[in-house]
């Protein structure tokens, strides 16, 4: 490998759920590596040891879900194009520095697909490849909502089918009451459902 090589990740936008974080550390295991995490209630903390080098990778928590923050600089290969087949996966959003032999080649990464790639070679700028065409502000706006609103109904419909098994469970035991107010729950989880999915 040259040593020379190395891959900086920026403006990283990378969502995952708690199973996905599990498998992430098997498949790290699985791959060799020698790593060790920690978590508190609002960050989820992967530390991989390549070489003499320890890569912190942060995960933020985001409702029942996280979110892989911050700028990274990896100099080891493999997990690079582990990280990079992550953003492909998970439909991510990233800019990624790929710096070789004085060269440096960016892409810019939106949905897991590379829609801009640039090589700078000292002086000399050159866009090597452009999605066309580009979406307008207003496009990636949209997209990013509607996403968002997908990850929104998912969340709600798993809170409906919990609210489901307490009202169940407060109708056996008899507990009018509770049963009542579990009922004002799903209300208001069916209106937001309606307005997510009009």
């Amino acid at each position: 490998m040259n040593k020379s090589y190395e891959v900086e990740y920026c403006n990283l936008d990378l969502r995952f759920e708690r199973r996905h974080l599990q498998q992430l550390i098997r498949d790290l295991i699985q791959d060799g590596y020698s790593l060790y995490w920690s978590e508190n209630d609002s960050i989820f903390i992967i530390s991989v040891r390549t070489g003499r080098k320890l890569t912190k990778l942060r995960f933020e928590r985001l409702g029942q879900g996280y979110k892989l923050v911050g700028d990274y600089i990896i100099k080891d290969a493999k997990l690079a194009e582990w990280l990079e087949k992550l953003i492909g996966d998970l439909r991510g959003h990233a800019v990624v520095k790929r710096i070789k032999d004085r060269q440096i080649l960016i892409e810019n990464i939106l949905f897991g697909e590379v829609i801009r790639q640039v090589q700078i070679s000292g002086m000399e700028h050159k866009v090597l490849y452009q999605k066309d065409p580009v979406p307008s502000a207003a496009k990636f706006a949209q997209m990013y909502k509607s996403q968002m609103s997908e990850r929104r109904i998912e969340e709600l419909r798993t809170k409906l089918d919990e609210q489901l098994a307490k009202l169940h469970a407060a109708i056996r035991a008899g507990s009018t009451e509770e049963a009542e107010a579990i009922k004002n729950v799903l209300q208001g989880i069916r209106r937001d459902l309606m307005e997510l999915e009009w």
